[in-house]
């Protein structure tokens, strides 16, 4: 009996990269770089390939909540001072 599906994962190559999923510090320096611009095309084009958007999209949130936490804090830090 003949099997006419191709094989959807095919044995690569020693020499062939791995598909890992990019690592929590890897998603974590890829949302900084493109949060501030400066992501490369390599890393870009990893992270569309390999990475799950989900993981990115909650690093960003909590980027995001964190950054307004920061601001929070600095901005009653000086009023404070200030004698406001």
């Amino acid at each position: 009996m003949r099997n006419d599906n191709p094989d959807p994962d095919p044995p690569q190559p020693d020499n062939a990269p791995q598909r890992q999923k990019p690592g929590f510090k890897q998603v974590v320096l890829s949302v900084l770089a493109a949060v501030f611009g400066i992501q490369t095309q390599e890393n870009r084009e990893r992270d569309f390939k390999k990475g799950d958007p989900r993981d990115y999209i909650a690093v960003y949130v909590v980027l995001v909540i964190a950054l307004i936490i920061g601001m929070i804090v600095v901005v009653n830090l000086v009023l404070e001072s200030a004698g406001a």
